[in-house]
């Protein structure tokens, strides 16, 4: 084996070549994500189309079902299923794992942009997502005091939020329970009825009148500058005095035919804590980025932002997905030392040597810190799968180590050779072996990373992970077991050794055997 030969003549080079698998791998352990699962997408694509006001058998006939005879022209669907509400259509198209995700929210872009024209007029731009698992809320804040809701909202909006967004991780907050400003016209009916005038006509008069509109360019000389039109109210006593229409050569005002009130939007989400009126954030992280390092950055700055509230007004963490996460990681991570350290005493328990079993055990933290730089090359995250496959490799990352740390102690033992040269002549008899064995697990483990449907996707990266351990363990037990064997193992001689015939029937019993092995 020239690798081992190499690391046992310059002991410098194997302990150079080592260091750096293990400084790659403790480089990599810092930027690797730590989360609950594995990131995995499905290819399940929502197109969602809104018209406000118009009915659910409207919004069937002429949105849902355009929709769904447009997608169904695209190949590779497994299932599709709509949901028709008053003013909302909503299509999932579920494709199958096989189809890239990226590709299949394309082709439905496409599809949904070639059917714009047969929409009813009014009907917004159809909102085309992917499912996200990232989606999910990584922590729950609440703002509560003993304020109104209209209240809670401007601090929770104005003094919490626009804070959190710039906190490097986070994707979006969403409020719950939330009461926003809201200026609404309160028509009289009999008014309306009596100047022949409906709901959508106030309305347009009111939507043309409170907007700011661009007015062109102004060009002087070298100079040109832009004009827009100023047309937003203000204040709400502006909103009673707009025409609405045109009566008899007299204008018709809003205040003619009902009122402007400051009020708030119509509740549609409720939050209370200790029933207390309360506002509830709920903080998305960016895709790909580590749940805790967000988790934790969000409750530095929350901490920061409490001071600066009024004393009346707390914020609440009700809801935290790092706990879960690092009680998994803990209980994992103990499981981990714990299998390193009892898979070292049963191998000093029959190896009956503390150099050689130190030796041996210190292939079980060198082959894992070593995978972390491959898990980091493939994008994996620290998680439930890949620790799992980390802790059930424990106890075979050793195996490779085992054999030819015990190839070279019998060499040491029954044929009286050096350290050295029992590493080299030991490496090289059992190296094919301790390949074949471990490229045999290697093999083991590999279909499971290859599965196919969900659960395959579950395993991919526990299958693969164990797979790059025991392939790490077959490489130090090529440079840092005979490297270290060569300098530090030291045997006691056996007593077959000694001048007479048992030492001749000894040795010659160990002969035998080996002629048998040939």
């Amino acid at each position: 084996m020239f690798l081992a030969d190499l690391c046992i003549k310059r002991p410098v080079f194997a302990t150079v070549l080592v260091m750096a698998v293990v400084v790659l791998g403790l480089f990599s352990y810092r930027d690797l994500g730590l989360d609950a699962f594995p990131r995995i997408e499905f290819p399940t694509v929502t197109i969602t189309t809104t018209l406000e006001g118009a009915t659910p058998e409207e919004i069937e006939s002429q949105i849902t079902k355009v929709v769904e005879e447009a997608v169904n022209t695209i190949s590779g669907i497994d299932e599709m299923r709509s949901v028709t509400k008053e003013g909302i259509s909503q299509v999932f198209v579920n494709f199958v794992l096989e189809k890239p995700v990226e590709v299949a929210a394309n082709e439905v872009r496409d599809k949904v942009a070639g059917i714009l024209a047969q929409f009813p007029p009014g009907t917004n731009p159809p909102l085309i997502e992917k499912l996200d698992p990232d989606a999910t809320p990584v922590i729950a804040l609440v703002v509560s005091g003993p304020r109104s809701p209209r209240e809670i909202t401007e601090i929770a909006d104005k003094r919490i939020k626009r804070q959190l967004e710039t906190v490097s991780g986070v994707g979006s907050l969403t409020f719950i329970g939330d009461r926003k400003r809201e200026i609404q016209i309160e028509l009289d009916a009999d008014r309306l009825a009596a100047q022949n005038l409906s709901v959508e006509q106030v309305r347009q008069a009111i939507q043309q009148q409170n907007a700011e509109i661009p007015g062109g360019r102004i060009t002087k000389g070298q100079r040109e500058e832009g004009l827009r039109t100023l047309g937003r109210i203000e204040r709400v006593e502006e909103f009673n005095r707009l025409i609405v229409a045109d009566r008899s050569g007299a204008p018709l005002r809003v205040a003619d035919i009902g009122r402007a009130v400051d009020a708030t939007e119509e509740p549609r989400t409720l939050s209370r804590l200790d029933g207390q009126n309360a506002v509830s954030l709920l903080v998305r992280k960016q895709s790909g980025t580590n749940t805790v390092q967000v988790v934790d950055r969000v409750r530095a700055r929350v901490a920061e932002i409490q001071k600066s509230l009024p004393p009346d007004v707390k914020v609440t963490l009700v809801r935290d997905l790092s706990r879960f996460i690092r009680r998994s990681m803990k209980e994992v991570q103990e499981h981990l030392i714990l299998g390193g350290i009892l898979a070292s005493i049963v191998v000093f328990f029959f190896i009956r040597n503390l150099r050689a079993a130190v030796i041996a055990a210190l292939a079980i933290p060198t082959s894992i810190i070593g995978t972390f730089t491959l898990m980091k090359y493939m994008g994996f995250t620290l998680n439930n799968q890949t620790m799992l496959g980390l802790s059930l490799s424990v106890g075979i990352v050793i195996d490779d180590a085992i054999v030819v740390l015990e190839n070279i102690f019998r060499y040491m033992e029954e044929e009286g050779m050096g350290a050295m040269e029992a590493a080299r002549e030991a490496t090289r008899e059992i190296g094919l072996a301790v390949m074949a064995t471990t490229f045999s697990l290697v093999v083991i483990f590999l279909p499971v990373a290859f599965m196919s449907g969900i659960v395959g996707r579950f395993f991919n990266s526990f299958g693969l992970t164990a797979a790059f351990a025991i392939l790490v363990s077959l490489f130090v037990s090529f440079t840092l077991t005979p490297s270290l064997s060569s300098r530090f193992l030291k045997v006691p001689a056996r007593q077959g050794h000694a001048a007479g015939p048992a030492g001749s029937k000894q040795r010659g019993f160990y002969a035998a055997m080996d002629r048998g092995y040939d």
